[in-house]
Formats: C-alpha cells, structure tokens, sequence
C-alpha cells in the first residue's frame, strides 16, 4: 500500500455554525497587505513629464491644422503669420505678463514679511495694509 501524504491543514478559516435566530458572525477580514502608493520627487517629475508630452502633442495638432495665414496688425507694425503662431505668441505673451505681476507680488509679500521680522512682530496684522 503506497503511503499517502500526510493531511495538511486547511489555511482556510472555519466558521461557527449559525445561531438560533439565523445569524452567523461575520468572517474575520485579512489585514490589508498592500502599501499605500508613496509619492516622490522622481514620480512626481515622471507624472510633469508625461503631462508636457501630451500637452506638446495637442500644440503640435493645433498648429498643424491652423496654418492659414493672418495679417498681424499692431500699433503701426504689419506682419503676416500663421494664425496658430499668432494665437500662440499671444498666449506665452499673456503667461509672461501674468508670471511678471505674480513675480512682483510675491516679492512685496517678503519684503513685507522681512521689515515686519526686523521689527520683531511675529504674528500677520489683522488689518491688510494698503
């Protein structure tokens, strides 16, 4: 006769029979085994990498399909462009404008920031100052 393995335990959790009024205990639940995603600097510049290629793709598309040209006319200078080429100088013109304003602001908030340190105020005033 061969010999046959020995039985191994089930792994598998047994449960109690139902109660009296029909109700079983709920299954016991297995500890969650994976590890929260953890967001780095390398996933984070892979994530703007992937976004800036989309982006340059949908630039591309546009460009190509606009490329009739415009006739540019502002304050006494004439020029004909392509009006993709157009529209985007005017938007890196508008970005530019807003990075200048951002730029100045925040560079009034610190040196608002360093009088008030030097004056020894730690906290924000209350009121805003003009």
């Amino acid at each position: 006769m061969p010999d046959q393995p020995a039985s191994q335990p089930s792994t598998t959790p047994t449960l109690p029979p139902p109660s009296a009024n029909g109700t079983a205990p709920t299954p016991p639940t297995a500890p969650e085994s994976r590890r929260p995603r953890l967001r780095t600097r390398i996933s984070t510049a892979r994530t703007a990498l992937i976004v800036g290629a989309v982006a340059l793709i949908v630039l591309l598309i546009f460009i190509i399909q606009n490329t009739h040209a415009v006739q540019i006319n502002f304050l006494g200078a004439h020029a004909s462009l392509s009006l993709a080429v157009a529209l985007l100088l005017a938007a890196i013109a508008g970005a530019l404008l807003m990075a200048a304003v951002g730029t100045a602001r925040i560079t009034q908030l610190r040196l608002g920031m360093r009088r008030d340190r030097r004056r020894g105020r730690t906290q924000a005033p209350d009121s805003p100052r003009p």
